[in-house]
């Protein structure tokens, strides 16, 4: 695992840009696994600039959302459908049949065969360990499926619904689907992950902490800033 880590988030969003520039102009069909939430916006500002200022063409590329709210439609405002065309496909020429948002568990893990396998994924983490919605508990070998979602969770998105009840299950992508990604990055930002991330990268495996999977894994790039990587200096 590489640990990489950046002064503040705006210079995190830039290192996990450059790493995503890099592998789209390497490879213009990248097939991109992609995250919601508020770590990942500073990462979307960075690749529109990228597109509008240095000519980046996403026309190729191929994006797999993590996960999505059960029983809201596309065009709903809290939906990560609407969350991803306000913060990236609606400013950029992806094609629209190219993204895929999770809404039939068997046929997402299809469709992510049928691309030959996501090449690149990134993923946040929550303040339980969660990555994607694979909440704790989650099996290592867990697949694109409906899941509960945690009360922490719940509450956490609290905000985001402006006082409408938040759902309380998703679809989401399963470890075990994370952990095929050719390459996976991690971003995490802000003192409220410091501890979760030094569980997730320096303690045991333990599907108590799902985010510990990606130990695992034999090519991750976490990019943490200086209040996340207080407990990581030993793995750089």
């Amino acid at each position: 695992m590489r640990v990489l880590v950046t002064p503040d988030y705006r210079t995190l969003s830039l290192t996990a840009a450059e790493l995503v520039v890099k592998a789209v102009r390497t490879k213009p069909g990248l097939v991109l696994g992609l995250p919601t939430g508020n770590t990942p916006i500073g990462l979307y500002e960075q690749l529109v600039r990228s597109y509008r200022e240095q000519q980046l063409d996403f026309s190729k590329l191929r994006t797999f959302n993590l996960d999505e709210f059960v029983g809201l439609a596309p065009n709903d405002p809290h939906s990560y459908r609407t969350y991803m065309r306000k913060h990236f496909f609606d400013h950029v020429n992806v094609s629209a049949a190219n993204t895929h948002i999770p809404e039939n568990p068997g046929t997402y893990e299809d469709a992510i065969k049928q691309t030959g396998g996501i090449d690149l994924l990134i993923v946040g983490i929550g303040t339980n360990g969660h990555i994607a919605f694979n909440e704790p508990g989650s099996s290592f070998a867990s697949r694109t499926r409906e899941i509960e979602l945690a009360p922490e969770t719940i509450a956490s998105a609290g905000k985001y619904f402006e006082g409408t009840p938040v759902p309380e299950r998703a679809i989401t992508m399963g470890i075990g689907t994370i952990l095929e990604s050719r390459c996976i990055v991690l971003l995490a930002s802000g003192a409220s992950k410091k501890s979760v991330v030094h569980r997730a990268l320096n303690g045991p495996v333990s599907e108590a902490i799902p985010a510990s999977a990606l130990q695992l894994h034999p090519n991750v790039i976490a990019v943490l800033d200086e209040e996340t990587s207080h407990h990581l200096r030993q793995l750089r």
